[in-house]
């Protein structure tokens, strides 16, 4: 459709020129024959009645995609009533199942038994998996692996741990620690599972001072503050 509104920008000017062009073409079919491109030859508009029949096929097309969706959940809701699940069927019926696997641990073969039921291979080791050779069962005890977490450590505990003997995911950690400055001091911003933050605190434990050697208090300090933050994290499981 021409705009009737004057237009400053070259761009848009060229959209709406380009815009007049745009027409629907049916290339096959009853309305094939049909000139949905005929303007009127003064006003290089649409025909009116071209604009009305793709109107009407706009609205057709919407109202079969409408009854296709309509039809597709009543169709739906009626195999729900009569019990029917949706989804791929197993080529191995629930009634024969326990019979393929008593065969099975009597030493019949998959292949012998993929023919006795007319499935295949991959059907009966599905129905099998669990008594198979190389199945590994999954232990329901097993604890989930700590994930990372980030704690700030004070500067002067770890530049007392950078003087200790540390394990490599220790000393790991300590290295690839973010440097964060306050003032003439720094945290250092590790990022480590929970139970390497409890070995460097444990590792700390000298800030808190020994028999018979003194407590420096700033030293005994930031190590509180770090074992505030490592005890927040929880008991390990």
């Amino acid at each position: 459709m021409r705009s009737s509104t004057p237009v400053s920008c070259p761009r848009t000017r060229s959209w709406f020129r380009s815009r007049d062009q745009m027409a629907l073409r049916i290339h096959d079919g009853a309305f094939s024959a049909m000139d949905l491109t005929a303007r009127h030859p003064r006003t290089g508009e649409l025909l009116s009645t071209v604009k009305f029949m793709v109107q009407t096929l706009a609205a057709a097309g919407e109202l079969q995609r409408d009854l296709q969706r309509e039809l597709t959940y009543d169709g739906l809701r009626a195999a729900d009533a009569k019990g029917n699940k949706g989804g791929r069927r197993p080529a191995v019926p629930a009634d024969k199942t326990a019979g393929v696997r008593t065969s099975y641990l009597e030493g019949r073969s998959i292949a012998a038994l993929a023919r006795d039921h007319g499935v295949s291979r991959g059907a009966i080791r599905t129905a099998v998996a669990d008594l198979m050779p190389d199945h590994t069962a999954i232990e329901e005890d097993v604890p989930a692996p700590e994930l990372p977490v980030t704690l700030d450590m004070p500067g002067r505990v770890a530049d007392f741990l950078r003087t200790t003997e540390l394990e490599p995911a220790e000393r790991a950690a300590l290295h690839h620690g973010l440097t964060v400055r306050h003032g003439q001091g720094y945290t250092l911003r590790i990022t480590a599972v929970p139970a390497v933050h409890r070995r460097l605190l444990d590792l700390s434990q000298p800030l808190d001072g020994a028999p018979g050697t003194a407590v420096i208090p700033a030293q005994r300090k930031a190590r509180r503050e770090y074992k505030n933050r490592v005890t927040a994290l929880g008991a390990p499981a």
